[in-house]
């Protein structure tokens, strides 16, 4: 797992692998899937379907639905509020065609 600066004072939560597109990647459990992806190094969860752009965590409080990923057996979740477990499946959500917004 890359280093992360953690807040003194407070302890993460058990170490955890998931997957994302096939990635394995590390978190801790209790946090969102997406402040673990950005930690290793993937900032994009999603493209747009107008024009294929990266798109990713923003606002960290499921508002605004950009860090928006599919969990499997789930569905679709916002990543910053969606808490990492061990063995999560996680894949960037299906971009829909212009024809279905």
């Amino acid at each position: 797992m890359r280093n992360a600066r953690l807040i003194p004072g407070i302890e993460p939560g058990t170490a955890v692998s998931f997957t994302f597109n096939g990635q394995i990647v590390d978190g801790y459990v209790g946090e969102g899937v997406a402040a673990a992806l950005m930690r290793a190094g993937i900032r994009g969860t999603r493209t747009t379907a107008r024009r294929p752009e990266p798109r990713g965590y923003y606002c960290g409080m499921g508002a605004c639905w950009e860090c928006t990923v599919e969990v499997e057996g789930m569905g679709t979740v916002r990543g910053c509020i969606f808490p990492v477990q061990e063995g999560l499946v996680v894949r960037s959500p299906s971009v829909r065609s212009e024809k279905d917004l």
